[in-house]
Formats: structure tokens, C-alpha cells, sequence
């Protein structure tokens, strides 16, 4: 599923846009960044309601493309800066993040799991 597909089916409005051809394969849903750390995977789009830099910060350390955030949220001007510098993707939908995770989840994204320990 492709960022532009994922902007589509949420209604999203896209804030920042790099690549919206960029493929994504599963999607995270959190608002707790330590759950992202630990189940985030390639290729992921991450769902959240948490707005400041650290998302920022988490997304570029996993090479996260692409950023939803929910319930209408959207991030301040040097939030989007810190975004478009890193090449990634920010959309804001107005569905909460529950709905957002299933609208992805029936259209075929699968979801993460927990990342394996080395």
C-alpha cells in the first residue's frame, strides 16, 4: 500500500509530502514511543496522537517513511521542518487512532509485531 493509498482511505490530509509513492507494508499504532521502538519494522506507517519531536526522533531512528496523526491533530511549523528535512511523510486524519488502525487493517496492512531480541 502505497502513502498516497493510505492518505485516501483516512481522509487524511497530507501536511508534509516527500515520496507519496513510497511503499508501506505494516502500520503501528501508538502513543507510547517505547512501543513503536519495540515493535516498529520496516517499511512502516506509525499512527499517533503524541505530537512533538521525540515522534519525529523515533520515526527517523527506525526509518519510519510516514507519520498519521489522528484525531485531527496537526503539528506546529517546526515540527513539519523537522519532518521534511528527514524525508518523512505527514498526514492528519480526523479518526481516532482505534479507527484509523482498522480502516488500514481491513484494507489489507498488516500489522507489527513484536521485534525479535538479538
Amino acid at each position: 500500500m502505497t502513502v498516497q493509498k493510505i492518505a485516501t482511505l483516512l481522509d487524511a490530509r497530507v501536511v508534509v509530502a516527500d515520496d507519496l509513492g513510497t511503499e508501506i507494508h505494516s502500520a503501528c499504532g501508538s502513543d507510547l514511543m517505547s512501543d513503536v521502538l519495540a515493535f516498529v519494522k520496516d517499511r512502516t506507517v506509525l499512527l499517533t496522537g503524541l505530537i512533538n519531536p521525540h515522534v519525529i526522533r523515533t520515526a527517523e531512528m527506525l526509518d519510519i517513511t510516514c507519520i498519521v496523526f489522528t484525531r485531527g491533530k496537526v503539528p506546529a511549523e517546526d515540527l513539519a521542518d523537522m519532518a521534511k528535512a528527514r524525508g518523512i511523510a505527514i498526514l492528519t486524519t480526523r479518526h481516532t487512532l482505534y479507527l484509523a488502525c482498522g480502516i488500514l487493517y481491513q484494507h489489507g496492512l498488516a500489522g507489527c509485531e513484536r521485534r525479535q531480541e538479538a
